[in-house]
């Protein structure tokens, strides 16, 4: 089962080094990976990923337009991981892409980068990251809650779609915990 990861750290703090010791592991053990970084960070030149302490590789970029999930599905044969550098500059579409690569390509990626920026406020990728906390009612992975009523299977996922409020005070006869595949195919209809 592949997961989504998001690593993140102050600046300064070594996560594009851990990101390419990952990258060499899996290299190291015969794996190829796919590098990404924001194309907004070219202090080391565009594409390319580099640490304070001199190590750096070459990697693929993406703007707030690009279809991760398009970009990796091409290079997902040959890719053992998935290895994604300021995470921070992600849009709330991206992190999907990205989970829809664990989930429907089986693909792990691990992402590093900022959680919030120099005046303490949260970047808008990194909360995206935090959605699933606890364990599916469907398949045991890691879940968020889905409003859904009792009903059976195709019923549930239409209702789930439907319902639109937020906030619901108890709720233990209508919440039940589903893993980000099971939300997503709930949440389809909507």
């Amino acid at each position: 089962m592949a997961k989504l990861y998001f690593h993140y750290s102050t600046m300064n703090a070594g996560k594009s080094t851990l990101l390419l010791q990952a990258s060499y592991n899996y290299r190291e053990r015969g794996m190829e990976t796919l590098l990404l970084t924001a194309a907004l960070d070219d202090r080391a030149g565009e594409g390319t990923i580099a640490s304070r302490i001199g190590i750096c590789e070459t990697a693929r970029t993406f703007t707030p337009q690009t279809d991760l999930f398009a970009l990796i599905a091409e290079e997902a044969a040959v890719a053992a991981c998935i290895f994604l550098d300021e995470a921070q500059f992600l849009t709330e579409a991206q992190v999907w892409q990205l989970a829809r690569v664990a989930d429907d390509l089986g693909q792990p990626v691990m992402c590093y980068g900022l959680r919030v920026d120099f005046r303490g406020q949260l970047f808008p990728a990194p909360p995206r990251f935090w959605r699933w906390p606890t364990i599916c009612a469907r398949s045991a992975r890691s879940a968020i809650a889905a409003r859904r009523p009792r009903w059976s299977s195709a019923t549930t996922i239409r209702a789930a779609s439907s319902l639109r409020a937020q906030v619901q005070i108890g709720g233990n006869e209508t919440y039940i915990s589903l893993c980000r595949r099971h939300w997503r195919a709930a949440m389809q209809h909507s």
